[in-house]
């Protein structure tokens, strides 16, 4: 409390000859806004640097792993690096939520993402070095007796209830299958099986499954019990973990604007964010769509290839269908999956239709108006504006305006790609 006696005083101190020819009253006014700022401000910071401490417990993933390990419940193909050899190593957290663990990290001489998932959370006041509860993680299914053809059904089973009913599904399976046995014995082993169907359980995972021959995905490079790890993190407009909680997210887009990469690299970025949306839309496993559409998720390697940052809020229509069906709500925001799919709701019956109101281009569109408009060339700009303002005003469900989408989309890919090629930004 003294600090923030002194600092309210010098903060008070350039305007102390200013404010003594005025009334006592103002003052008081001028001095308690201060007060009460400065109070506001230091509250702010210690809440944003609480959560921060619960964001990184990367070491907890990785006790509860190897015990699970060495207890011979799970398995996979780094856990004897992971557990034995200490040859992956952790190093930066860019975990946004407790609840999944993402750090950069090192493993076979590649730069790879770390992500391990703790399914409750933690409590803030509980000691950092304290043993992890064995319930962090459970590895329940498939259970001792399962056979080979229980399992194949079982995994059938989820990847219909999750992705929907596809004729492409038997062949994800057997991928699935031919994954779990990453020592290559022509078995399947009870507990590379509980590994497999825990990974299959996280969102990220089973998109990163089913777009794994996308350009745009992270590729999948290894795993053990839960935990898995991808290709190099993609770089992106907040890199770090650790000022994105802290900063508003209009000081974040200024920002962005000043330190991002140039105007053509961003022409080059966003080009591969349409393709993405391409990919997503009626792939070899239906149809995603992206339920948190902000520049955090907007990546790229070294080269300004766009990759997906995070895909937790990617989520396949069927899923989605499914989490709205027979919804009740009172308004179209009760008829929201993740933060920006949203639903009409059907006011006369108190219950959520099956067609979002806004397609991935749209959402994706708003976001480049932000990304791309700012610093555009003068020559470019007029209409880059006006086709994202046609791109904004798509509406209903993809597939009802499949051939106007796949227009606009073509045209801005055209526009931005006659304004790089031929130069060293293509």
């Amino acid at each position: 409390m003294r600090r923030l006696r002194r600092l309210a005083h010098l903060m008070l101190c350039p305007f102390s000859k200013g404010l003594q020819g005025r009334p006592p009253g103002l003052r008081v006014k001028l001095a308690l806004l201060v007060w009460l700022g400065v109070l506001a401000g230091s509250w702010m910071v210690y809440v944003h640097y609480s959560s921060y401490s619960e964001l990184c417990r990367g070491h907890v993933c990785q006790v509860v792993i190897c015990d699970q390990y060495r207890k011979g419940i799970i398995s996979g193909s780094v856990c004897q690096d992971l557990c034995e050899l200490r040859r992956v190593e952790w190093r930066t957290c860019l975990s946004s939520t407790p609840g999944q663990q993402v750090y950069s990290g090192l493993w076979q001489d590649k730069e790879v993402t770390i992500k391990c998932g703790i399914k409750e959370a933690l409590n803030s006041k509980a000691r950092a070095d304290a043993p992890p509860r064995r319930e962090l993680v459970l590895f329940d299914k498939p259970t001792r007796g399962t056979s080979i053809k229980e399992f194949r059904e079982m995994t059938l089973n989820f990847l219909k209830a999750n992705l929907g009913d596809l004729p492409s599904l038997p062949a994800l399976v057997g991928q699935v299958l031919l994954m779990a046995d990453f020592n290559k014995d022509s078995k399947v082993s009870l507990a590379e099986a509980k590994s497999v169907w825990a990974l299959l359980q996280r969102n990220e995972f089973l998109l990163l499954l089913s777009l794994q021959e996308k350009e745009h995905a992270s590729r999948l490079l290894g795993y053990c019990g839960d935990l898995y790890l991808t290709e190099g993190t993609p770089r992106g407009p907040w890199h770090s973990a650790v000022l994105r909680p802290l900063l508003p997210p209009a000081l974040g887009a200024v920002l962005q604007q000043w330190l991002g990469p140039a105007w053509p690299w961003r022409a080059k970025i966003a080009i591969g964010l349409l393709e993405f949306v391409e990919e997503l839309f009626h792939g070899s496993y239906g149809t995603f769509y992206m339920c948190e559409t902000t520049l955090a998720n907007v990546g790229y390697t070294a080269t300004y290839d766009f990759k997906m940052a995070d895909l937790q809020q990617v989520a396949p229509e069927a899923t989605v269908r499914r989490f709205l069906q027979g919804r009740r709500c009172e308004q179209s925001a009760d008829c929201t999956y993740g933060r920006d799919c949203r639903a009409p709701c059907d006011r006369l019956v108190r219950q959520c239709k099956g067609d979002l109101i806004q397609p991935n281009l749209a959402k994706v569109c708003e976001l480049l108006q932000d990304y791309l408009l700012p610093g555009a060339p003068a020559s470019l700009r007029a209409e880059l504006g006006r086709q994202l303002r046609t791109c904004t005003t798509l509406s209903g469900l993809a597939s009802q305006v499949e051939a106007h989408h796949s227009l606009v989309l073509s045209h801005l890919k055209t526009l931005l790609w006659k304004e790089i090629s031929n130069t060293k930004y293509s």
